[in-house]
């Protein structure tokens, strides 16, 4: 098998993109965009660690709980989880971000690169609160470039289909995995 190392390379297996999907791109977020992040429930944020890593971590809430703070500015609230932040010290080292937004049953899909910064006034956490509650500290991201990217992935996944369910027996709790994955750990001296 012969590996890909050069642009030129990877661009001769293609065709050229139509124009209208180089010109997607926009600097700001429209009324459109606006709409569509005010309505997602779910979205994949992806940052850098210290050692060049890239680690991609999952946000979700009620529909509304993005905010739109002005044509280039977005926020959101931290929610309690693992308390490892792993994303939050990535933004410390990196503030590099970008994120993939999906609105349940839609099929497109709203990616962002921009530069995000971490929050503790009280006037932004009032107005990103985690559902009810006031969350510890809000993440704002300054938008460099978003565009609705094409449904396809989505599509033939059919991840918003039910018969595309899948019946979690096959797979042992979380939980479970974490402890077998220790023990696993511990065998194998990776500590």
């Amino acid at each position: 098998m012969t590996q890909i190392t050069t642009l030129e390379q990877l661009r001769a297996c293609y065709s050229t993109p139509h124009p209208l999907a180089v010109a997607k791109d926009v600097r700001h977020i429209d009324q459109h965009t606006q709409t569509f992040l005010e309505s997602s429930r779910l979205f994949f944020l992806a940052s850098t660690n210290q050692d060049g890593f890239l680690d991609v971590s999952p946000r979700g809430g009620e529909s509304g709980f993005i905010k739109v703070l002005d044509d280039k500015t977005l926020a959101f609230p931290d929610s309690p989880g693992n308390n490892r932040l792993d994303t939050l010290t990535n933004l410390i080292t990196n503030p590099k971000v970008g994120l993939l937004f999906l609105v349940p049953g839609i099929e497109d899909v709203v990616r962002i690169k921009g530069t995000a910064s971490i929050h503790i006034d009280d006037d932004i956490r009032d107005r990103c609160l985690d559902g009810k509650t006031k969350p510890k500290l809000v993440v704002k991201v300054a938008v460099d470039s978003l565009l609705f990217h094409c449904p396809k992935a989505l599509m033939k996944s059919k991840i918003w289909h039910n018969e595309s369910f899948v019946d979690r027996a096959f797979l042992p709790s979380l939980l479970k995995i974490i402890q077998d994955q220790q023990v696993e750990k511990e065998q194998r001296g990776d500590t």
